[in-house]
């Protein structure tokens, strides 16, 4: 790795902080690529693709899925880096395990299992929960216990959206939580902003839940884009000048994610990895024009798509289902696989449940529903 090929502000993988347990180097791979190709190896990842992302299967198999969604944020997050000039197998490696942690049926069922938690003086998050998964739950080597990877993507899946307080989780105290991460990882939450704000637009259209009226009203950006699409093309499907206008908004912001990280930079003085974690502020980040349209793009997907009836009503009985088997379990543990129930006998019960639950696909919670407490989803009340 060179001073000619990255930025001298670039996580350079020869100074890792490594892996919990050492291994040899390999002949072609960095150690970033490897934990990029052990993450996509994993279970956790390949059950991405039962896992809501905002519509379910019920609705179409054209919509967005948990892992399509996460290869839409890595190619997003490997353009940033590499214009940037940063390290993007290390990038990559975060991006895609950025939302292993999720549970089933999206931040709807994340939000009610830190609810059963908290019932218990837990909690339940779902970057916390993935840093769990790729130490101790996932068992592919003989070596080693987890997929031990190295500090930085181990500490960019805790930290590449949020802060945490040194004295919020002292347990996690080796991940430097009083400092920023690298610059690699600051990206992932961006890029993953602009990853959905996107994709659920487009998925709403699909699904004919969103007007292109009523959205050209409320997004100017959106209106912009499509206007000018309209104005270029205008006996062109309107599908494709939905396309072109979503298209417009990815590279609108994408490249001012580039610009404006650029600018933070230089003003923040920053010329090593080192210095960009003493920064008092992230530096991953869009000009305020940029952050303006995502805002809007926010505001009205709230308001328009995620609590549209369609989608509430389905969202209800999943999460009706989710809290049911919490509460079956946690009742009755031994009813659980073995390797969850002996936990069970050594481990708060509550926390063995709540792994036991995050892990599984939308549909296998379904099943389990339906099977163990004997009514289908939805007929619960």
């Amino acid at each position: 790795m060179t001073g000619m090929e990255f930025a001298s502000y670039a996580m350079d993988v020869r100074r890792s902080r490594g892996r919990r347990h050492f291994e040899p180097q390999h002949p072609y791979r960095t150690d970033y690529a490897r934990d990029r190709d052990r993450v996509i190896h994993s279970r956790a990842f390949r059950r991405l693709e039962a896992k809501t992302q905002v519509f379910t299967t019920r609705f179409s198999d054209h919509f967005r899925d948990r892992l399509t969604h996460t290869l839409e944020v890595t190619q997003i997050a490997r353009t940033v880096a590499g214009t940037l000039k940063l390290n993007a197998d290390l990038a990559e490696a975060l991006a895609l395990a950025h939302d292993i942690g999720h549970p089933p049926f999206g931040h709807a069922g994340e939000r009610q299992l830190d609810l059963r938690m908290r019932e218990h003086g837990d909690r339940f998050d779902h970057n916390l929960h993935a840093l769990r998964i790729v130490e101790q739950f996932e068992q592919r080597y003989l070596d080693f216990p987890g997929l031990n990877l190295t500090f930085e993507v181990r500490e960019g899946i805790i930290k590449h959206s949020r802060d945490y307080r040194p004295e919020e989780l002292p347990a996690l105290a080796e991940y430097l939580l009083g400092e920023r991460p690298p610059l690699e990882a600051q990206i992932i939450d961006r890029a993953d902003e602009i990853a959905y704000n996107a994709a659920d637009l487009d998925d709403g259209f699909e699904a004919r839940l969103l007007d292109l009226g009523t959205v050209r009203a409320d997004v100017p950006a959106f209106d912009a884009a499509y206007s000018e699409a309209d104005r270029r093309h205008p006996q062109a499907p309107q599908k494709l000048k939905i396309n072109e206008a979503l298209k417009r908004i990815i590279d609108f912001l994408a490249t001012d994610l580039i610009d404006n990280t650029r600018r933070q930079v230089v003003a923040s003085g920053a010329k090593t990895v080192e210095e960009v974690r003493q920064t008092g502020k992230r530096l991953a980040a869009f000009s305020p024009e940029a952050a303006d349209v995502c805002a809007s793009l926010k505001r009205f997907l709230g308001a328009r798509l995620y609590s549209h009836p369609a989608l509430a009503e389905e969202r209800d009985r999943s999460v009706a289902a989710l809290e049911a088997l919490f509460c079956f379990f946690l009742e009755r543990p031994e009813r659980m696989p073995a390797q969850y129930a002996g936990r069970a006998h050594r481990e708060p019960a509550h926390r063995v449940v709540c792994d036991y639950i995050a892990g599984m696909t939308d549909q296998f919670l379904l099943r389990q529903f339906q099977e163990l407490l004997g009514v289908p989803a939805g007929r619960e009340r």
